[in-house]
């Protein structure tokens, strides 16, 4: 039992570190860290808006650990590209709306600053939108032709 957990171990972080070095696990990770310097910010000035870095962060965090244990093959009942584009999707959009509040009523540097990393997080989490748009994805593959039939 325990040579199993230790041939394993290597494994995990094998695929924890393969995946962190793709563009998708970028993204992610990025998410995880501008949610929670979001987060920082917010609640240095107030509380009121810190439950969308809160939510983001989880969300992104619970994608990170999905794509990296490879657990979207193993659960096929579910969408995840099209699951993980709405998520970034609305995330953009209610950064936007936040963002733009707390820049409008400026009482202090911290909610500048939230404010700010909220734009900042509307552009990551509009990059993630797009490249994980599923039927960007797809591949339109040519029709077979036949060569005998040309033009008569």
């Amino acid at each position: 039992m325990a040579d199993s957990e230790r041939l394993s171990a290597p494994g995990c972080w094998a695929a924890c570190t393969s995946y962190s070095r793709t563009r998708k696990g970028i993204l992610l990770f990025a998410e995880i860290v501008l949610c929670l310097v979001i987060l920082i910010c917010f609640s240095a000035s107030t509380s009121a808006y810190s439950s969308l870095s809160v939510i983001e962060m989880i969300l992104a965090a619970v994608f990170f650990v999905i794509y990296m244990c490879g657990l979207h093959a193993k659960i096929p009942f579910i969408n995840w590209p099209w699951s993980d584009f709405f998520r970034t999707l609305i995330a953009s959009i209610l950064y936007l709306i936040t963002s733009i509040l707390v820049l409008v009523d400026n009482r202090s540097q911290s909610r500048i600053a939230a404010g700010v990393l909220g734009l900042i997080a509307v552009c990551l989490f509009g990059y993630d939108a797009y490249f994980t748009f599923p039927l960007r994805q797809q591949r339109h593959t040519a029709a077979p032709t036949d060569p005998t039939d040309g033009p008569v």
